[in-house]
């Protein structure tokens, strides 16, 4: 577990970002990507008082964490669900606010390492990529039986994609000759569509593509688009969110989230602004914070990695 892939990203800045709220006795925290524990151990270590919720679509996930957890006792509380779930999961458990909720958005260290989950081009492996293998339909299944149409506003609006086109005219090309079932097909496919001078920028060709299939296959983005309202609206008086997130689509909704929070809903003109109106998010971060060069040496995994953070400052007015 100690290698540096499983080093959780920018840990002691979320911890400190979460701190002014789970150092309140009973306090509640939510991991709401649990992986392999590493943020919720740190979580539980730092705040001894504080009882952790850890939400995973993967069950192998919760095993694995599960045991990493184990000497917590009760103050661990693990349940297989996706996020968006977080109302449900509160309701079912009696629990009505909580202080904390950490989002680590993306794909986990143990689905990239684990060769036959299909999330990393690097490796050949089955074209599967569901979070949860429980359900849902693979990244083979989106290849072989979407309409071109489709395959291109995927590639475009989650993978912001400029080639869309033409690496999807090239699946459906190949796609009638052999269904698509492992990712070094698609890998090479997408190399020799490109054309030269988009081979040589931002890393392997095949990065948006795959980036692209995951969300959809996984619908992160309109979880994604579910859970962080859900999550402020859980949240107490004084309780805190830290997001990370490892892509701008991602980041995005989670400013606009954040943002419309923290903005004043009052009417322009009012010489007053009533309660009702005032903002209930403050900002804790300016813009998103990112990791330093010393984290990104240490593990690669963070470079991309965005933080954002906010506190609940004004309950609703029913």
């Amino acid at each position: 577990m100690s290698d540096s892939r499983h080093v959780p990203v920018m840990l002691q800045r979320c911890l400190d970002l979460l701190a002014p709220a789970l150092e309140r006795p009973g306090a509640v925290v939510v991991d709401c990507t649990l992986g392999l524990g590493g943020h919720s151990e740190a979580l539980l270590t730092r705040f001894p008082e504080a009882r952790l919720i850890g939400l995973d679509r993967d069950k192998e996930a919760l095993r694995l964490s599960g045991e990493r957890l184990a000497p917590f006792g009760d103050r661990a509380t693990l349940v297989h669900a996706v996020y968006d779930e977080l109302p449900d999961v509160l309701d079912r458990l009696g629990i009505v606010r909580v202080q904390g909720v950490l989002f680590d958005l993306g794909v986990s260290s143990m689905q990239l390492d684990e060769a036959d989950r299909g999330f990393a081009y690097a490796q050949d492996a089955p074209l599967d990529m569901r979070m949860d293998q429980t359900t849902g339909i693979s990244a083979a299944e989106v290849l072989n039986t979407y309409p071109p149409g489709e395959l291109v506003r995927i590639l475009r609006a989650y993978g912001e994609e400029k080639q869309a086109k033409r690496i999807v005219a090239a699946i459906v090309r190949e796609r009638e000759k052999e269904p698509f079932a492992h990712s070094a097909r698609l890998v090479e496919l997408i190399r020799d569509a490109l054309p030269q001078a988009a081979k040589r920028t931002g890393g392997n060709p095949a990065k948006r593509t795959f980036q692209a299939l995951r969300i959809e296959v996984n619908g992160e983005l309109a979880v994604l688009e579910r859970a962080v309202p859900a999550a402020v609206k859980a949240l107490d008086v004084g309780g805190r969110i830290a997001v990370l997130s490892y892509q701008s689509l991602e980041d995005r909704l989670v400013k606009q989230v954040f943002a419309a929070g923290a903005a004043t809903t009052a009417p322009p003109g009012l010489p007053v602004v009533p309660e009702r109106y005032q903002p209930r998010l403050k900002l804790l971060t300016r813009g998103a914070e990112l990791p330093t060069e010393e984290e990104i040496a240490e593990n690669r995994r963070a470079a991309p990695a965005r933080l954002r953070g906010v506190e609940r400052v004004r309950a609703d007015v029913e």
